[in-house]
């Protein structure tokens, strides 16, 4: 069963969701789909007192921390 949201953004945050969305070609609902199984996995994966981290060409990494 669908249910309809209303989302209330400032004009930066709504420019950050319409650049995404152009630069991967997606729906607003579904960019948005996808931001919530990324975090939901993150959250999981903390949950499970795993770490994650982000790695650059050089090979340094940084912790991503959540508060």
């Amino acid at each position: 069963m669908k249910r309809t949201m209303t989302l209330n953004l400032d004009g930066r945050e709504m420019e950050v969701v319409e650049s995404l969305c152009r630069a991967k070609g997606l729906s607003k609902t579904a960019l948005l789909r996808q931001c919530l199984r990324l975090y939901q996995t993150v959250e999981n994966r903390i949950a499970r007192g795993e770490k994650l981290f982000f790695e650059d060409d050089q090979k340094l990494k940084s912790e991503l921390v959540l508060l």
